[in-house]
């Protein structure tokens, strides 16, 4: 059901209140405010309502009898949306909507296009997204896809809400891991490899690990790329010795593959952060002089501790070790001030739940430096960890990465080397279930080209629409849209109404309310459960009826439901990164 339309049913329902038991209400100090909701089985109506059984306890009444009354005002003059309206139960009141304002679906989506589901909620506020921001040891896992493909989507959906959205990568090139890369690369160039007596107990271990080196020691030149720009461009010197040349030319040369993976993810970033900026700008001390201004640190233990209890943390944490270095919560508190100083009074993380700790001390961190930032800046995304099954069994290494499943390996495996088959499936899949959920991704079902395949599935709906408009030919379908434009003349949608029929624009009807939805919970995976819905609805349709029938106003008013369909699907593939292929 459409927005307006609800908003309509609701109206009425409010008068019926106000027009059958306002006496009882004027001293109750009840103040009704009636929801709707979908029946979860169809045939109990299109929307029910439980207004009376909310009230009904209050005001020491019958909710049957409340429930009658107010039925009884709804039907007591015609309405050009609802058609019927019934008590179920201890006083649920079900509801159906005529089958024009059902059909009245198809000409808001032939109307509104790509836009459709869109809306201006959002109302243009400034917001950062930071999601991936993978240290640069390493090529990109399976973790970071989900993250990229979760970031991304949210993303999508927030500026298809109304937002002004900024995608941010931020890039951890400073403290211990960093040092370990670049020991790791130099003990490469030197010649050892793990196992030996003289390799480093921290190192990584992964083939990529001695590309690197092998690029270092032949003093080439590597620039990494964030997104479609050149940011920095280093030449190796070959010096074995020079640790920090080799961090330098490493750091460089990672953050350039994980920007190839990102780009063939198809994921792209408005602006990319360092944290090593927030020393080498004097943001970090800045933060730190500001939260011992404010009182609420303390030494102890040759150690600069932040009072975090006070504001909800369960216990005080350091910021600064006795040997002088901040902890890495120190720099993340100045990169949020930063966030909020250029303006983004939204902000949104997508990480691993392994950073679970870290939300509450960086919190108190913003709390404690008396800047006005609110309580729950900012909004957190945590997703749980990927576990890959291949050939029945889990896969758990890769020879480059060398201790887990790059995103580069998922996207080859899952298209069977088809890149933009596998990235489909990929993005789809990392965003099927809830964040916080643990979830097992089987290549062999995104390989698979069944209905146990969720995103072949929703893929073959679109295709299938397509062959289907292919056969009726682009001089129909030209007709459908210029009648669906015109004043005169137009479509008789009427014709609409078998079963299937009904259920398909339901379904169509719920898109913009699956949007606020995923809005409402930061969740993604409310589209890819719509888009899977809507699939079936089709599928199903596309069994039970035929568009090509000799009745030329029943086959253009299908081929219009057709061209809906299509649309709403392309719209919901889109958000979530996925195409919508024409042929299968």
């Amino acid at each position: 059901m459409l927005a307006q339309q609800k908003q309509h049913i609701l109206a009425l329902i409010n008068a019926a209140i106000a027009a059958t038991i306002a006496p009882l209400l004027a001293d109750s100090g009840v103040a009704p405010v009636p929801t709707l909701e979908r029946p979860r089985d169809p045939a109990h109506g299109d929307i029910a309502c439980n207004i009376a059984m909310q009230i009904a306890k209050p005001l020491k009444k019958n909710p049957r009898e409340l429930a009658q009354a107010i039925v009884a005002n709804l039907l007591a003059q015609p309405d050009a949306i609802l058609a019927s309206a019934e008590i179920a139960g201890p006083g649920f009141i079900n509801m159906r909507i005529h089958d024009s304002a059902k059909q009245a679906v198809i000409k808001h989506i032939l109307e509104q296009g790509e836009h459709f589901g869109k809306s201006h909620r959002g109302a243009h506020a400034p917001v950062v997204i930071e999601f991936v921001s993978a240290n640069p040891t390493g090529p990109l896992h399976v973790g970071h896809g989900r993250g990229a493909a979760l970031g991304d989507a949210i993303s999508a959906l927030m500026t298809a809400q109304g937002f002004d959205v900024k995608r941010e990568y931020y890039y951890n090139d400073a403290g211990v891991q960093i040092a370990n890369l670049a020991l790791s690369v130099q003990a490469r160039a030197r010649g050892f490899s793990p196992g030996h007596a003289q390799w480093p107990e921290s190192a990584y271990n992964g083939d990529y690990i001695k590309e690197i080196a092998d690029d270092y020691l032949a003093k080439k030149t590597v620039a990494s790329i964030d997104g479609a720009v050149a940011s920095a461009v280093v030449t190796a010197n070959g010096d074995v010795n020079d640790l920090e040349a080799i961090r330098h030319f490493s750091v460089c040369y990672l953050r350039r593959e994980q920007d190839i993976d990102l780009q063939a993810f198809g994921v792209k970033f408005d602006h990319y952060f360092l944290e090593s900026s927030l020393y080498t700008d004097g943001k970090v001390a800045v933060t730190v002089s500001a939260l011992q201004e404010s009182g609420k640190t303390y030494t102890q233990d040759g150690a600069l501790w932040l009072r975090s209890t006070d504001y909800g943390d369960d216990k005080d944490r350091v910021m600064q070790k006795s040997d002088g270095t901040f902890t890495y919560f120190v720099p993340d508190v100045a990169y949020h001030i930063n966030k909020w100083q250029r303006g983004f009074k939204k902000a949104v993380n997508i990480q691993g739940s392994d950073h679970h700790g870290t939300i509450a001390r960086v919190r108190a961190g913003l709390q404690a430096v008396g800047m006005g930032i609110p309580t729950g800046y900012p909004d957190y995304v945590l997703h749980k960890m990927v576990t890959v099954m291949k050939d029945g069994a889990e896969v758990k290494l890769s020879k480059r990465a060398g201790s887990y499943v790059t995103l580069r390996d998922l996207i080859e495996w899952s298209g069977n080397g088809n890149s933009e088959t596998g990235r489909d499936a990929v993005r789809f899949f990392l965003i099927s279930r809830k964040a916080d959920t643990e979830f097992v991704f089987d290549v062999d079902v995104a390989l698979a080209r069944s209905d146990e395949n969720p995103v072949y599935y929703v893929q073959y709906a679109h295709a299938r629409i397509c062959s289907v408009l292919e056969k009726v030919g682009e001089e129909v379908v030209a007709a459908v849209l210029n009648k669906q434009n015109a004043n005169q003349n137009p479509l008789n949608l009427s014709l609409l109404t078998a079963p299937r029929e009904g259920s398909l624009l339901s379904k169509l009807a719920e898109y913009p309310e699956s949007l606020e939805r995923a809005l409402d919970e930061l969740g993604p995976h409310q589209i890819a459960f719509y888009l899977r819905e809507l699939a079936g609805e089709m599928h199903s349709y596309y069994n039970a009826e035929r568009v090509l029938v000799e009745d030329e106003s029943l086959k253009k008013a299908r081929v219009a439901l057709m061209l809906a369909t299509k649309q709403v699907l392309q719209n919901g593939l889109k958000l979530i990164g996925v195409s919508a292929p024409v042929k299968m």
